[in-house]
């Protein structure tokens, strides 16, 4: 049996994510009040309970203060051995929220006459930290379309098999901001840049012609191994440790050359042993 907590700040597309799993085939609560989460456990656990085997629900700030306090406790009551539960957190800058209601129009849930937007995000923020610190994955969706937000839940979520890691990769430019999902962030701007190479400036780390150049580098090489062994060494861990996902996110200056170039090699690599592996460009998408 399958269930999965969906919460986020208002904003970051909770709804999407929602409707996404709905359409998979999961039956979907939305503000499902958390203290009553481990009855919904209780009556997913039952026997030959098969229009029940797959469930989200959404919790988010307008729960009880009292039960989003004490969610770790309420979480720790759903049975481990009977139930594969996970919590997906979805997340935005807070200039992205803001951006956000303002086109839309909408009101924000947690905002009156005495509480503004701002205030609002900032505060719903501190109300879902306890959910949001227990989160198996997190979703950065402030540069993500809805079409790709789409494609993550699909791919990362719904597919993700029980007691398996799903590995993603993603490459980034620094000067756009570091991933809020990453579990773990290589800065490889050290690394000779093909930017600098007029023919190569207008091209990607996908291309040929800048995967030949940086592959003849050997401080990349050198770099590639270091991270490669590392990860090798210590993914193990974080599997015995019942983690679902693991992001890697690896930077460089402008996230078009050199770090979509250690994202697809590692990819390559770790494909042959974990077979829930994905590739993301952040950068490249807005080409």
């Amino acid at each position: 049996m399958k269930l999965i907590i969906i919460s986020g700040r208002s904003g970051s597309g909770k709804s999407t994510c929602l409707h996404v799993l709905e359409d998979l085939g999961y039956y979907c609560v939305d503000n499902m009040p958390a203290s009553l989460l481990a009855a919904l456990a209780e009556r997913i656990a039952e026997e030959n309970n098969n229009e029940l085997d797959k469930v989200a629900v959404s919790i988010d700030a307008r729960n009880l203060s009292d039960d989003l306090s004490k969610f770790r406790e309420i979480f720790a009551r759903l049975d481990a051995s009977t139930l594969d539960r996970q919590i997906i957190f979805l997340d935005a800058e807070t200039n992205t929220l803001l951006k956000r209601f303002s086109e839309t129009r909408r009101k924000h849930p947690l905002s009156n006459t005495n509480l503004g937007l701002l205030e609002a995000i900032k505060l719903e923020k501190e109300l879902l930290s306890p959910i949001a610190n227990l989160a198996s994955l997190t979703i950065d969706t402030s540069s993500l379309t809805l079409h790709d937000l789409r494609d993550i839940v699909r791919d990362r979520v719904a597919n993700h098999q029980p007691n398996s890691l799903a590995l993603q990769f993603q490459s980034f430019g620094f000067k756009h901001g570091i991933p809020i999902d990453a579990d773990m962030v290589y800065d490889v701007r050290c690394l000779p840049n093909p930017y600098w190479v007029n023919t190569l400036r207008g091209l990607t780390g996908l291309d040929q012609e800048v995967i030949s150049f940086l592959a003849a580098e050997p401080e990349v090489e050198e770099m590639y191994n270091d991270i490669k062994d590392f990860l090798g060494k210590w993914i193990p861990s974080f599997e015995r440790n019942n983690r679902s996902y693991i992001t890697i996110a690896l930077g460089c200056t402008g996230g078009q050359h050199r770090s979509v170039f250690l994202s697809e090699k590692l990819r390559e690599h770790f494909s042959q042993t974990i077979s829930n592996i994905q590739v993301r460009h952040r950068e490249l998408s807005k080409i």
